[in-house]
């Protein structure tokens, strides 16, 4: 037997671990088993696996690491029986690579200098806060450096863009995909409006020639019938007589003598409610969306609708918004007081009228005149008129609440005095709850009507547990706040808690604290003290004064 072939096998082979074992940094192939960042007590803040390995082995392995790192030593890697801790200090935490004891260490310091420039890129602050709440970009990131535990030839420019991926070609599909549902969506508009008319055309026509004066606002009452339409000459606004049998006045011919269509046969006038074809038209109006008011039955006498009971002729209001920021440690942000004065005149011949107040004479109060109002009259005599006295204030109906505006004002103070209502948050954890103490210390200046603090809780699976509380909470789920609703806050309540209680959570969780409340009184004791009429020469007119306190924006924070 021929044994040359194997003796040349076993020198091939004993020569190459003599090499092996003289330049181990040649043959070696680095394998990199995982990258983490530790703080400097211990604990796993963030931790990336590149080979296969067991949740045990890889916690066994990183918790072993603490004991090995010695005080004092200059050297930036330990070795033990298995694996060698690669670690480079970041202020208080340690960027970790944990090798197998075959690779190159060179590149493995290599890695870790690249892993250590990549951190603070997406960490604002390298604590471990920040480090937590960046945990994903810091993988994402160590996948893009190392692959299969081996280092990629990547800088930290290439990562950035490489995490980032924008695509022009992906944001050019998005807009034509948002264009295309845009588009659906004007054509669904159209065709339903198509079909909505389709059925209001075929309505119409099923009605016969009343129906076709067009859509407008019907008024029935037992004594006659107004039809308002703007779309034909036969109702015009005015009212006029029914016959009992609607379908047959309906089909009465157009030249008709307009008397005997307002003039409607004796003793029918009452009988419109009781016919039974009438009210079988009208239900069906209501059921083709058209507005139908039912006027209440009249007395004896009566033909129509008594009139709305009147309001004043001259209506003053008097608001002032607040805008409060409270420091949770105690102590103020900022306080402002905006407010305004505005007038609402219903009737013309009321318009023409100077308007005298009484302020409180607060020195912190800046007041501030309407243009068109004359300064040297306020400031003389405390008294509002336009600068032209023959001309006459805009007048408006009862719906516009608006009204103009003749005076502006404006407060600003530091003093916590001034604050009508405070709110002391004290959160503490016990095991594994969180005690929440919530009390608020209501100013004797205002009585606070509808107070509603409140306060953001941590994403909870359940509401929290209210163990006391005085007035009434909610918890608003979707955006995981806790109400705490007081319907008033007068002599009787100046003070109030509290107390619930929630899972483990971060004092800053509870903050920013967010009121709502209104008051019936003002910084400024704004009030009007008479109405001054500039024409007729007679008495006064009548005039009513309203004033409000609402907050615009009140946080603790």
């Amino acid at each position: 037997m021929n044994t040359e072939p194997f003796i040349a096998i076993y020198k091939v082979h004993f020569l190459f671990s003599a090499m092996i074992r003289m330049f181990p940094f040649f043959f070696v192939i680095q394998v990199v088993l995982a990258a983490s960042v530790l703080s400097k007590s211990g604990k796993v803040l963030v931790s990336r696996q590149f080979v296969d390995m067991t949740r045990i082995r890889i916690e066994g392995l990183l918790a072993a690491f603490p004991k090995l790192v010695g005080m004092g030593k200059q050297h930036t890697y330990v070795e033990t029986e298995n694996v060698r801790y690669v670690y480079h200090p970041i202020e208080a935490l340690y960027l970790l690579l944990v090798t197998n004891k075959q690779s190159n260490i060179l590149e493995d310091l290599e890695t870790l200098r690249l892993l250590s420039k990549l951190v603070p890129e997406y960490c604002y602050s390298l604590d471990e806060d920040g480090i937590c709440k960046t945990a994903f970009e810091l993988i994402f990131a160590f996948d893009e450096v190392i692959c299969l535990g081996h280092k990629e030839n990547v800088t930290v420019a290439q990562v950035k863009q490489y995490c980032e991926m924008e695509s022009h070609e992906e944001k050019l599909h998005k807009l034509v995909l948002q264009s295309k549902i845009n588009e659906t969506k004007d054509v669904m508009k159209r065709k339903a409006s198509e079909i909505d008319k389709s059925k209001i055309d075929k309505n119409r026509g099923d009605k016969g020639g009343f129906m076709s004066m067009g859509s407008g606002r019907i008024e029935t009452s037992f004594s006659d019938m107004s039809i308002s339409s703007s779309g034909s000459g036969f109702g015009g606004g005015s009212g006029m007589g029914v016959t009992t049998d609607v379908d047959s006045f309906s089909t009465k011919p157009k030249g008709r003598q307009p008397s005997s269509a307002t003039a409607p046969p004796k003793g029918l006038g009452m009988q419109l409610g009781k016919s039974q074809k009438t009210n079988q038209f009208l239900e069906s109006l209501k059921a083709e969306g058209e507005l139908i008011v039912e006027d209440v039955q009249p007395k004896a006498g009566q033909s129509r609708v008594a009139a709305p009971a009147p309001t004043d002729p001259i209506t003053l209001t008097a608001e002032e918004k607040l805008n409060v920021t409270l420091k949770r440690d105690g102590g103020i942000s900022n306080f402002d007081v905006q407010g305004t004065l505005s007038l609402q005149i219903l009737n013309q011949e009321d318009a023409h009228i100077q308007v005298q107040i009484e302020t409180g004479g607060n020195p912190g109060i800046l007041f501030k005149t309407h243009p068109n109002m004359s300064k040297e009259l306020f400031s003389n005599e405390n008294i509002l008129g336009l600068k032209d006295p023959s001309r006459p204030f805009p007048t408006g109906p009862a719906g516009d609440a608006a009204g103009v505006g003749l005076l502006k004002w404006r407060m600003q103070s530091a003093d916590e005095s001034m604050v009508p209502l405070t709110i002391n948050c004290w959160p503490s954890v016990s095991g594994n709850e969180t005690y929440v103490s919530i009390e608020y210390e209501a100013s004797a200046m205002f009585d606070l009507r509808n107070v509603l603090i409140s306060v953001p809780l941590p994403a909870l699976r359940e509401a929290p547990n209210v163990r006391q509380i005085d007035g009434e909470w909610r918890y608003e789920s979707r955006n995981s706040v806790l109400e705490w609703s007081i319907v008033l806050i007068d002599n009787s309540n100046r003070s109030g808690s509290m107390e619930f209680v929630v899972p483990p959570a971060d004092s800053s969780a509870f903050f920013p604290i967010s009121v709502r409340f209104s008051a019936a009184s003002l910084y400024s004791d704004l009030k009007v003290a008479n109405i001054i009429p500039l024409k007729g020469g007679g008495a006064p007119p009548k005039f009513s004064q309203r004033t409000n306190l609402i907050t615009e924006n009140y946080e603790v924070v």
